[in-house]
């Protein structure tokens, strides 16, 4: 069975970089930077995908809440950004 995690990201100015940051996966190391916002975007999902594919393979579970950091949907779903 499939399922869609939707996690919630924040991107912010810091300094002259952007810092990004996946609240749910914190603990996990769902932490980067970028020069720009959207590159800061673009490495925190990758960031955040390489943690959700190491807790699978690992047999963890991954986190389903707090609901306003993570939303599950018990099918598969694309989901996008504008």
């Amino acid at each position: 069975m499939s399922k869609t995690y939707t996690f919630k990201v924040v991107v912010e100015l810091d300094g002259d970089k952007w810092h990004a940051y996946c609240p749910a996966l914190e603990k996990h190391g769902a932490v980067t930077w970028g020069n720009t916002e959207e590159e800061a975007l673009k490495r925190i999902n990758e960031v955040v995908e390489m943690i959700v594919e190491e807790l699978r393979e690992e047999g963890a579970l991954i986190p389903e809440g707090p609901n306003e950091s993570v939303v599950v949907f018990p099918d598969t779903r694309v989901a996008v950004s504008i």
